[in-house]
C-alpha cells in the first residue's frame, strides 16, 4: 500500500540554502583527512602509540590486567576499548591488539597473548578464542598514570576521560617502530634495539648538542624482530639524518648437508615482514617458469622449539652458493625497507630524524618526571601536615578525648581543637574522623620517624624540581633500569657492503671436471674435487681402508660391482666431496652405499668400475672371481637405458668374492681358498667374454672348499708383494677362534696353470681348519683387530709352508700402502 506524505502545517516556511558542491567536498574531505591523520594512522612522537594502541593499553590498565593476573578473553578487551574510548569497528581494534602481541612484529611486545595469535603468513584466531593481558613492557608504558603525569581529555561521548598520551618509560616509537597510511601521508619506522636506544638517550642527556655521528656510535642501525641481515648502511644514515631512506634486508641462510648425498640451503631468519609462505610461493613460481634451476624441493621444518627452519634442497650438479645468490636477487629472501619517519609533534605531523625522535621522547620524559615529582611532593606535604597535627595532639591525648567528649557537636569540637592545640581545619578534621581505636596505635617515636622520612622525601623532590641537572640524572637512571629490565641482545647483523654479490662469478652448475671416486672397506663412497688424487702423506683413519678407486668426471657415472655379479649405475654428482686440500684419501666424510643403492639380502659391494673405453692404458676391462673358483674378464658395457645389468652368469649357490679393474691386461690374477690353497696366473690366460658369459675355470677346488679372496697384482708389485693369511676354526663363534697370522713374500709362491689346485699357503695348527681372512698385495701399512685396535703384523719370512706366527687376537682388516691406492688394491673384512 502506498504511503502518503502528510501535508506541512499552515505556518510552515520553506528555506533553501545554496551550497557550493566543491566547497562542501573540500571541507568534508579535509575533516576526514584530519580525522585519519590525528585519530587513526599516525603515532604520537612522545609515546610512539597510535590512538587505538593507546586506548587498548589504557583499557587493560583500567581493567587491572597486570602481568601477574590471569588472562582474559580478547573480545572483552576489544569490547571495553570500543565501548568506552574507540568507537570504530572491533576488527580494527583486534588487529591492533594482535600486532602488539606478536614477537615477530614488535621487538618489545606490549600485550601478552595466550592462544593462536597467527604467524607471519597466517591470521590469528578469532577474538573469542584468544586471551590476553598486559605484557611487562606495558606496565612501564602506563606506570604513574595515576600521579597526574599526563593530561586527560574527554572520550568521544564526554562521559569518561582518557589520557592524551601515556607516560611511556620505554621509547616505543624508536624501539618498536610504526607503520600507517593516512590521507596524503604515511609513516614507516624501523624497530631498534632497546639497549642501544637507551645508551643513545643517556648520551644525549649528558651531551645535548651531540651530532648524528655521535648517536650512531650507539645506534648503528635498525634491529629487526626477525633477525636477518641489513646490507649497506648508506640509506640508514640518510634516514637518521632526514627521516627518509631505505636499506636492504637479507635472510640468514647457510649451506648444509640435508641428506648424506644432497646439499641444501637452510634459512633460519627472514627479512622483517616476510613469511615463509611468500618465499615458497616465489620459489615455486620461478621454478615453474624455468627462471630458476637447481631446486628439487622446499621443506618447511619450523616449530616452536627450534624456530624458523626453511630447507631448500639443491639438485646434484648445482652450486648452492650461486643458487643462494639467485634466491637473494629473485625472491623475498632479500627485501627493501623504506623509512619514512612521520609522527605527530605538538599535534602536527612532522618528518623526524633520529635525533629529533630521541629529543621529543626525552622532553616528554622530563615533563612526566617533573609532574610526577610535583604530585608526589604535594602528597608528601599533605601527609606531613597531618603527621604534625597528630604529633601536637598525641602529646596530651587524654585532653583531646575530653575536649571532644565535652563538645556539643562536631563543629564545636573542631573549633575547640583548632583553638586549644593550634591545629588547622584539615588537621582537626583528620583527628575527628579518626576512629578512637587508631589513636592507640600511634606513638610519638613512630610519628617522629615518619615526619623525618617525609621531610627527606620532600627535600629530594624539591631538588628534582629545582635543579635541571638532577632531573636529567633521574631520567637517565630510570632509562638505564628500563634497558636492564626489558633489553634484549641484538638480533640483526649489520653489513657495511652495498650488497653486491661476491659469488656472482661462480657458475650455477657444477663443471664436469675430472675426479676420483673411492669406495672404503666400511662401505663409504666419496669423490675428490680435483683431477689428481690426494697425496700420500700422513697417517690414515682406521676404518678408512680404500677398497676401490676409479677415474671419473663430476657429472659422469661409474659402475658398482656387487657379489651377485651385477653392475649398478651410480651418478658421481650424488657422492659427497672430499676436500681438495686433503693430503690423503680420507673417507670420514663419505656416505654409506645404502644411501645410493638398494641391495638384496646378503649382497655386498665389492669394487667400482668405469664405463670409459680402454684408452691410453687406463682400463683393460674387469676381472671377476667367484667362490666356486670361476674367473672372468669382461669389458663392462655402458647401457644408457638401464640402471643395472649382469656381468657374469653365476651358478646356483655361487657369488663373486672379488672384482678388480685391470689397467694393462698384464696383471697377475690370484685366488686364495678357505682350505689355504693359493693359485696365481697371468691375466692374459683368461680370454675376455661378453656380459652373458659364465666365465672359465680359475682354480680347482677340493671337496667342500670355496675361494675366499680374489684379486690382481700389477707387475711392478710382484717383487715386494706379500700374502697375508689368518687361520681359525669354522666351528668357533666369530671373534673367539684362537687363530694365527702369517705374512709371506708373494714371490715364494710359484705360478701354476689356470684350473689347477695351486700350492699350500698356510699350515693349520691344532684346532684350526679354515682361513678366516686372506689377502695378497704390496706390504700392508695398517692392520686392525675386530675391536678396531691397531695390530702389528709379523715380518714376512721365506717359509712358504710355515705354520704361521700365533697372534693374540685375530686381524680382520688391513690396508695397502697409500702410494698404491690408485691401483685400488685393498681389502675389506669378510
Amino acid at each position: 500500500m502506498a504511503r502518503r506524505t502528510p501535508a506541512p502545517p499552515d505556518d510552515f516556511e520553506e528555506h533553501i540554502v545554496d551550497i557550493d558542491v566543491g566547497d562542501e567536498m573540500r571541507t568534508s574531505y579535509l575533516e576526514y583527512a584530519y580525522s585519519v591523520i590525528y585519530s587513526r594512522a599516525l603515532p604520537d612522537a612522545r609515546d610512539g602509540l597510535k590512538p587505538v594502541q593507546r586506548r587498548i593499553l589504557y583499557s587493560m590498565y583500567d581493567m587491572g590486567l597486570r602481568p601477574d593476573r590471569g588472562h582474559v578473553k580478547s573480545s572483552r578487551v576489544v569490547g571495553e576499548t570500543m565501548g568506552r574510548f574507540h568507537p570504530h569497528g572491533d576488527t580494527a581494534i583486534y588487529d591492533a591488539l594482535v600486532r602488539m602481541a606478536q614477537p615477530w612484529a614488535m621487538l618489545v611486545p606490549t600485550v601478552d597473548g595466550h592462544g593462536n595469535f597467527g604467524s607471519p603468513d597466517d591470521p590469528p584466531a578469532a577474538m573469542r578464542y584468544t586471551e590476553c593481558r598486559m605484557a611487562p613492557a606495558a606496565v612501564a608504558m602506563t606506570a604513574t598514570l595515576d600521579e597526574d603525569t599526563v593530561d586527560f581529555r574527554p572520550n568521544y561521548d564526554g562521559r569518561e576521560v582518557e589520557p592524551s598520551v601515556l607516560p611511556a618509560a620505554i621509547p616505543h616509537l624508536v624501539v618498536n617502530g610504526a607503520s600507517g597510511i593516512a590521507v596524503g601521508m604515511a609513516t614507516n619506522i624501523a624497530p631498534h634495539n632497546l639497549v642501544e636506544v637507551v645508551q643513545a638517550l643517556r648520551h644525549l642527556i649528558t651531551h645535548p648538542k651531540a651530532d648524528l655521528d655521535a648517536l650512531m656510535r650507539f645506534i648503528p642501525g635498525p634491529d629487526l624482530p626477525t633477525g636477518g641481515k641489513i646490507i649497506g648502511l648508506e640509506g640508514v644514515r640518510d634516514a637518521y639524518e632526514t627521516g627518509r631512506g631505505s636499506f636492504k634486508m637479507r635472510a640468514t641462510a647457510r649451506i648444509e648437508s640435508v641428506t648424506p648425498r644432497r646439499k641444501g640451503i637452510v634459512v633460519t631468519e627472514l627479512p622483517y615482514g616476510v613469511g615463509t609462505e611468500r618465499v615458497k610461493e616465489a620459489i615455486k613460481k620461478l621454478v615453474q617458469t624455468k627462471k630458476l634451476q637447481g631446486i628439487s624441493d622446499v621443506v618447511e621444518l619450523t616449530d616452536r622449539h627450534h624456530g624458523l627452519r626453511l630447507v631448500i634442497e639443491v639438485k646434484n650438479g648445482f652450486n648452492p652458493e650461486a643458487l643462494l645468490e639467485q634466491l637473494y636477487r629473485s625472491t623475498p629472501m632479500e627485501d627493501s625497507f623504506g623509512i619514512n619517519a612521520v609522527a605527530l609533534v605538538d599535534g602536527q605531523p612532522r618528518t623526524l630524524g633520529l635525533k629529533e625522535m630521541l629529543q621529543v621522547f626525552l622532553d616528554h620524559r622530563f615533563d612526566v618526571v617533573r609532574r610526577r615529582s610535583a604530585y608526589r611532593r604535594g602528597k608528601a606535604a599533605d601527609r606531613l601536615h597531618l603527621v604534625e597535627g597528630l604529633l601536637l595532639a598525641i602529646l596530651d591525648i587524654d585532653e583531646v578525648i575530653q575536649l571532644i567528649r565535652s563538645s556539643d557537636n562536631a563543629e564545636q569540637a573542631r573549633e575547640r581543637l583548632m583553638s586549644v592545640f593550634d591545629l588547622s581545619e584539615i588537621q582537626a578534621n583528620y583527628i575527628l574522623d579518626m576512629p578512637l581505636r587508631r589513636l592507640t596505635r600511634f606513638s610519638k617515636i613512630e610519628l617522629d620517624k615518619e615526619r623525618e622520612d617525609l621531610l627527606a622525601t620532600i627535600a629530594g623532590l624539591d631538588e628534582i624540581l629545582g635543579d635541571e641537572s638532577r632531573l636529567r640524572k633521574v631520567v637517565s637512571d630510570e632509562l638505564a633500569e628500563v634497558a636492564k629490565t626489558y633489553g634484549t641482545p641484538r638480533r640483526t647483523v649489520l653489513l657495511e657492503s652495498s650488497g653486491v654479490a661476491t659469488a656472482t662469478a661462480t657458475p650455477l652448475e657444477v663443471a664436469d671436471d675430472p675426479c676420483f671416486v673411492y669406495l672404503s672397506s666400511s662401505g663409504l663412497l666419496a669423490r675428490t674435487t680435483d683431477a689428481e688424487a690426494p697425496g700420500t702423506g700422513g697417517g690414515r683413519t682406521r676404518h678408512d681402508v680404500i677398497v676401490s678407486a676409479v677415474r671419473a668426471t663430476a657429472r659422469g657415472e661409474v659402475g658398482v660391482v656387487t657379489s651377485a655379479g651385477r653392475v649398478r649405475k651410480l651418478g658421481v654428482l650424488d657422492l659427497p666431496t672430499l676436500p681438495s686440500t686433503a693430503n690423503q684419501p680420507n673417507l670420514q666424510g663419505g656416505a654409506p652405499v645404502g644411501e645410493f643403492l638398494t641391495l638384496d639380502p646378503g649382497e655386498r659391494v665389492l669394487a667400482l668400475t668405469t664405463f670409459a673405453p680402454a684408452k691410453d692404458g687406463q682400463s683393460s676391462g674387469l676381472a671377476l672371481g667367484t667362490a666356486q673358483g670361476v674367473v672372468k674378464r669382461v669389458n663392462p658395457e655402458y647401457l644408457s637405458n638401464r640402471d643395472e645389468w649382469e656381468v657374469i652368469a653365476l651358478r646356483d649357490g655361487d657369488s663373486v668374492v672379488g672384482a678388480v679393474e685391470l689397467t694393462t691386461g698384464e696383471e697377475t690374477l690370484c685366488f686364495i681358498t678357505d682350505d689355504a690353497q693359493l693359485l696365481h696366473f697371468g691375466a692374459t690366460h683368461v680370454r675376455p667374454q661378453g656380459r652373458g658369459g659364465g666365465g672359465i675355470a680359475g682354480i680347482k677346488l677340493a671337496a667342500g672348499a670355496r675361494a675366499t679372496w680374489f684379486g690382481a697384482l700389477t707387475p711392478t708389485h710382484d717383487d715386494d708383494a706379500v700374502v697375508v693369511t689368518i687361520s681359525g676354526s669354522s666351528s668357533a663363534l666369530p671373534g673367539t677362534e684362537a687363530g694365527s697370522v702369517k705374512v709371506t713374500p708373494f714371490a715364494e709362491y710359484p705360478g701354476k696353470g689356470r684350473a689347477t689346485g695351486g700350492v699350500r699357503c698356510h699350515r693349520f695348527l691344532k684346532g684350526e681348519d679354515t682361513l678366516v681372512f686372506a689377502w695378497a698385495g704390496p706390504a700392508p701399512a695398517l692392520a686392525a683387530a675386530a675391536s678396531g685396535a691397531p695390530v702389528d703384523l709379523p715380518e714376512a719370512h721365506g717359509r712358504r709352508d710355515g705354520s704361521g706366527v700365533p697372534g693374540s687376537q685375530p686381524v680382520v682388516g688391513c690396508a695397502p700402502p697409500v702410494a698404491t691406492v690408485l691401483a685400488a688394491e685393498g681389502v675389506a673384512a669378510p
